[in-house]
């Protein structure tokens, strides 16, 4: 099988399990109906960006398949929004999030003037003489230097987005930031790689870029199996935080003078002392889903000067501060000989953590063994 034909049908099967997903997410009930769409939407232009490989299977103008090529200005704003959307629970579509596609749109009326707008031979001499084309260099250019500003933005979200969570929540999801952290990771690589193949593209070995173009094809194949495999295993994965909730840090840098932040010492240690109090007596920390505002509600201390005591005056994270009282219950469960036969799962899930890896990450960081091994030694 030459290249070509094995470029077509690795575009059909692509595009196939990608239009197939995307209704799969369409159609299945979420209480995650924005994120689902997105990224079905997403699913959808890599699907029409692809089919651009289908080469003469498709009966279409010339027009319409250059168009179809542009669809690529909008993936990156996409999967952008899709990250927003799995990372605050508040998030909504507005109409200033239109600007995303004007990229999109320059590209197309930069083309007008010479392409879309001239007859049939121009279309042919332009396409011929693509490589050397200032409108088609300048798409090129605008597109890497697209990928680059959504790639970092997408990562500085998650890096917000984990931070707020670790000082805010105490549950599973933040294996859900770590996961879209990786698959941010795995898309980079693969425009890393598109990056080099339209570099080949403008150079005298086009047998390479077509080479590293099959190569993108069969990786962007096993990104969509691996995305299907986590979405359809881990449901869970999908729980969200309120944009709303601000990092100590900013509370701290909101203008407030060093008088105003510093707590009454008195106040100070009645306030910690309730907390440790309720954690002790009421063990909240049973909740897998447990919030700071679950907390800040039941012994009636404010959220903000709650997250102060914790994050900044306490010097943990809310998220580690629920988890040492996790490890501590799961340690005297351990130790009890009369419950030697319950086992590491069956803990975990008692003690209020629903992910294996968070639990033995945690309990790790906590006593310096895992589980397993912390039972053996007792």
């Amino acid at each position: 099988m030459d290249k070509i034909n094995l470029l077509v049908t690795i575009s059909i099967i692509i595009t196939f399990i990608a239009l197939f997903l995307s209704f799969f997410l369409l159609t299945v009930k979420t209480a995650h109906k924005l994120s689902n769409r997105l990224f079905a939407f997403f699913l959808v232009l890599t699907a029409i960006d692809i089919s651009a490989n289908f080469g003469d299977l498709l009966a279409i103008s010339l027009n319409v398949r250059v168009f179809i090529s542009s669809f690529f200005f909008l993936q990156l704003p996409t999967f952008y929004l899709y990250v927003l959307s799995v990372c605050y629970s508040d998030f909504k579509l507005k109409p200033k999030h239109l600007l995303h596609g004007l990229t999109f749109l320059i590209a197309n009326l930069i083309l007008l003037p010479r392409f879309y707008a001239v007859d049939v031979e121009s279309k042919i001499s332009f396409l011929a003489n693509i490589s050397n084309m200032p409108e088609v260099q300048f798409n090129h250019i605008l597109m890497h230097v697209q990928m680059v500003c959504y790639i970092v933005a997408a990562f500085m979200i998650l890096r917000k987005a984990k931070k707020i969570y670790l000082e805010n929540y105490a549950g599973a999801s933040i294996e859900s930031l770590n996961w879209l952290f990786q698959f941010t990771t795995a898309l980079s690589v693969f425009f890393a790689i598109a990056l080099l193949k339209n570099i080949f593209k403008f150079t005298e070995y086009p047998n390479i870029s077509q080479g590293l173009k099959i190569g993108l094809l069969l990786f962007e194949l096993i990104i969509i199996f691996w995305y299907l495999f986590k979405a359809l295993n881990n449901p869970e994965l999908f729980r969200t935080i309120d944009s709303k909730l601000k990092l100590v840090q900013h509370i701290i840098s909101e203008g407030e003078n060093s008088e105003q932040l510093t707590i009454n010492e008195k106040k100070n240690n009645e306030e910690l002392l309730k907390l440790q109090q309720y954690m002790v007596e009421e063990k909240p920390f049973l909740n897998p889903s447990l919030t700071i505002q679950d907390v800040s509600a039941a012994i009636e201390i404010p959220v903000r000067d709650l997250s102060l005591l914790i994050n900044h005056t306490l010097k943990q994270h809310f998220y580690d501060f629920v988890n040492s009282y996790r490890i501590e219950n799961a340690m005297e469960i351990l130790k009890d000989d009369t419950k030697s036969k319950v086992t590491i799962l069956e803990i975990l899930y008692d003690v209020g953590f629903n992910s294996k890896s968070s639990f033995n990450t945690a309990f790790k960081k906590h006593t310096g063994y895992t589980p397993t091994i912390y039972r053996k030694t007792l």
